[in-house]
């Protein structure tokens, strides 16, 4: 009877000591607490390896501590190459976690373009399902949409189809989960009218048409979201690639009275289309997030080359929002606000010929020339200086979001510099070093300075690197524009 009392001890220890270990290791499991990070406006992003983030049109769930972010990943032809999906508890720091629908997962997929991923969450079939656009890879004249689901939220997704709700076009789409009702949001009739549809309880095809409040709108890239107990749907007109003034309305009820389209943000919302408004609640509020995309089909480049803009939403009233620029955007996830930092912009001047750095004709192109010219205030004279660490900058033109760059990356006298896509090349990353009164600008990569081409003093002359010297050539100030 002792020795039975004392293996029920040792048994007893151990199994204290189980539940010890199995705690610890479901602590050490857990995601860390987020922190507050800064995330730069108008650039590519990257994952936590280093690669290119391709989510682009795509939308945000959080499950758990987890946000994950779904979005395309296209060929170089902009036809689909996979739906990817990343996680982060951050909302910078992102996990490449998947490719959760690629060509193999269906035959209609293998020659196909697939726009605008949105998952939502089912309670009562326990399966995340994802709506999409989808198109025959070589044209726009199927306008249907497609439907995929999974078990798990970044596991493989079984494709169900696609097919046009209830006999109308689809393209541009979005979904909103109402408290275990979902609808979903697309552009129909030649993007025409922007439709509201009810999903049916599995959330797999479409149960009713709630209703076609924008009869010949014209309005795409619909985000819908509620704050409080006003709904707002915002929208994109049409323009192709080129971005435009983004416009919004609201409803006390997504069944409507909708209102009338309000217009939000500049002419060309910061150059950048709406793709998802995602709500980050908090321990102290409740922040709302506009994830833009600022297409490369703009300036002529693939899909997989745009760029993110992410900005916070200000609500001046209860039933209206705005939205103002900032070249970097703080989180805090764990407390649920967002802060932009605002613009600070320069003109740089040269000293030996008083003119200023300006991207020539305005152009929004990668490569466009860089070049020196007369003071005139536009936005292609006006650059950002965007901490790059250890005491260097990005130096960003306001008009393009491109960054200066010396070309290819090449370390020789008189190399071109330029605009180019904003990357993590230290040929785009410059130290602004005083000499004297004045200042150079010395290239990480190479170490030679930004040279204004033989001293020259016309407008349009060109701007290079070279070894950095005395010369008032390579001498610059900068003052906020």
């Amino acid at each position: 009877m002792r020795r039975n009392r004392r293996l029920l001890s040792l048994l007893a220890a151990f199994s204290l000591v189980g539940t010890a270990i199995v705690a610890v290791t479901t602590l050490a499991a857990a995601p860390a607490q987020a922190a507050p990070v800064t995330i730069p406006n108008g650039t590519q992003f990257t994952d936590t390896n280093g690669n290119v983030l391709h989510a682009h049109g795509g939308g945000v769930l959080k499950v758990g501590d987890y946000y994950y972010w779904f979005g395309e990943n296209r060929n170089a032809n902009n036809t689909f190459r996979a739906v990817s999906v990343y996680r982060s508890t951050n909302l910078r720091d992102w996990e490449f976690r998947n490719n959760v629908l690629t060509q193999a997962s269906a035959s209609e997929l293998q020659t196909a373009n697939i726009e605008r991923p949105k998952v939502v969450y089912n309670a009562s079939t326990g399966r995340y399902v994802m709506w999409m656009h989808k198109e025959n890879g070589s044209d726009y004249g199927e306008a249907r949409a497609a439907v995929a689901s999974s078990a798990t939220v970044d596991g493989t997704y079984t494709y169900h189809g696609s097919f046009r709700p209830l006999g109308n076009m689809s393209r541009d789409i979005t979904l909103y989960n109402d408290g275990g009702t979902a609808y979903m949001v697309s552009a129909g009739d030649e993007n025409r009218d922007l439709l509201i549809y009810r999903l049916t309880a599995d959330y797999l095809t479409v149960a009713t048409l709630v209703g076609n409040f924008w009869n010949d709108g014209n309005r795409e890239a619909p985000a819908l979201f509620k704050r409080g107990s006003t709904y707002f749907m915002l929208t994109s007109g049409l323009t192709g690639w080129s971005p435009n003034q983004a416009r919004y309305a609201t409803a006390s009820s997504i069944s409507g009275p909708w209102t009338g389209m309000t217009n939000v943000a500049d002419s060309t919302t910061f150059r950048s289309q709406s793709a998802f408004v995602l709500p980050i609640q908090g321990t102290s509020t409740t922040s709302y997030l506009y994830l833009g995309d600022r297409w490369a089909g703009a300036w002529g480049g693939p899909a997989n080359d745009s760029q993110y803009v992410w900005l916070p939403i200000a609500f001046p009233s209860a039933t209206t929002m705005s939205l103002t620029w900032y070249p970097t955007i703080t989180i805090d996830a764990a407390t649920g606000t967002v802060t932009g930092e605002a613009s600070s912009s320069y003109r740089i001047t040269n000293r030996n010929s008083g003119k200023v750095i300006d991207v020539l004709d305005r152009a929004v192109t990668d490569n466009a020339e860089v070049r020196q010219w007369s003071w005139n205030g536009g936005t292609n004279q006006k650059w950002e200086f965007r901490d790059a660490g250890s005491g260097y900058f990005r130096i960003v033109n306001q008009n393009s979001g491109k960054c200066l760059d010396v070309a290819n990356a090449s370390t020789a006298n008189n190399a071109n510099v330029v605009q180019y896509t904003c990357g993590g090349g230290t040929n785009q990353q410059w130290q602004w070093v005083a000499t004297g009164d004045y200042y150079q600008l010395r290239a990480r990569h190479s170490g030679k300075c930004l040279d204004v081409v033989s001293s020259g003093t016309a407008d349009g002359t060109d701007i290079t690197q070279y070894t950095c010297g005395t010369g008032t050539n390579q001498q610059w100030t900068r003052s906020q524009s």
